[in-house]
């Protein structure tokens, strides 16, 4: 299973030409998820966008993107933290160095970890230093 990371998920949206590629790539034999944390993130930004909008274009179209972003976001299953997953989120805020790399990026982490997962991923340097993890360098 490979799970996309938030920034893997915005620039797909983005249609990005490096990550799309990457994305089509993908055999279709492969299943792909993005997680909890990424939804939150991805509509988290796209909220922040519309208070923070100047003028009437702006908001107008600051109001269409979490729509967008809804939809898109529901082509892809969803892993939620479980048990296991939390289990290995409070071992890793443990472990020396893990936990500076951001509450979201170890919660995605985790879960992956929980799942047997690989994370895809451009953040290389922060989800390198979680033990165990398993990453796809998705970097253009």
């Amino acid at each position: 299973m490979l799970i996309l990371d938030t920034d893997v998920v915005s620039l797909l949206h983005a249609a990005n030409p490096a990550i799309s590629e990457r994305f089509d790539a993908i055999p279709e034999t492969e299943k792909i998820a993005i997680t909890i944390v990424t939804r939150i993130e991805i509509l988290k930004g796209r909220f922040e966008y519309l208070i923070k909008a100047a003028g009437t274009r702006q908001f107008l179209k600051a109001q269409e993107l979490p729509l967008r972003s809804e939809d898109q976001l529901d082509q892809m299953p969803i892993l939620f933290l479980d048990e296991a997953s939390l289990e290995i989120f409070d071992a890793l805020q443990r472990t020396k160095g893990v936990k500076n790399i951001g509450r979201p990026d170890l919660l995605i982490a985790s879960i992956a970890m929980a799942n047997k997962a690989v994370v895809a991923t451009r953040n290389v340097k922060h989800f390198s230093k979680v033990p165990n993890l398993q990453i796809a360098n998705w970097r253009d």
